[in-house]
């Protein structure tokens, strides 16, 4: 399969965050968040495979800073590895103040998905050219953080739960 580059996986989402979206202390609930998250990795999964997808995992989210009620939350995704047929996507989160236009990194996230056929069976994707500086960062890192993964899948496989 020829690769493609990861600008073509690159996805955008913008949302403006209201009373109910938020908790006691007016911040995004972290679950909003984190649905924003899978949402947004399974469309970037699915521009780049052309094909289905199904989330393996979410290695990591790391919430770095609240989002406020009345701030806009900007997500960016973008596939960073592919191997046979699992992505690892990227994601970060942005809040943005509307009034001053002052952003703020606020999460960032790692997951995994499987392309599958129409009867739910793994199917290969394409491999991932990084072009960017960014790009080539995540790409080059990718395969530390699979190998960790699947540590940490097969030592939840047999009960095992292995600190990071």
């Amino acid at each position: 399969m020829e690769p493609k580059p990861a600008r073509l996986s690159r996805t955008y989402m913008t949302d403006l965050v209201l009373p109910p979206d938020t908790n006691q202390f007016g911040t995004i609930f972290g679950g909003k968040v984190m649905a924003y998250i899978d949402k947004i990795a399974a469309i970037s999964a699915m521009r780049h495979a052309r094909q289905r997808v199904v989330t393996a995992s979410s290695d990591s989210l790391d919430f770095l800073a609240p989002i406020r009620v009345g701030q806009a939350i900007h997500l960016e995704a973008f596939v960073t590895y592919a191997h046979k047929t699992s992505m690892e996507v990227f994601v970060k989160v942005l809040a943005e103040n509307l009034l001053t236009g002052e952003t703020v990194l606020t999460a960032r996230s790692y997951l995994t998905f499987v392309a599958i056929d129409e009867e739910g069976r793994p199917v290969e994707v394409p491999p991932v050219l990084p072009e960017t500086e960014e790009e080539k960062a995540h790409y080059e890192s990718a395969p530390r953080r699979r190998e960790q993964r699947l540590a940490r899948r097969q030592a939840a496989s047999q009960g095992e739960f292995p600190m990071p």
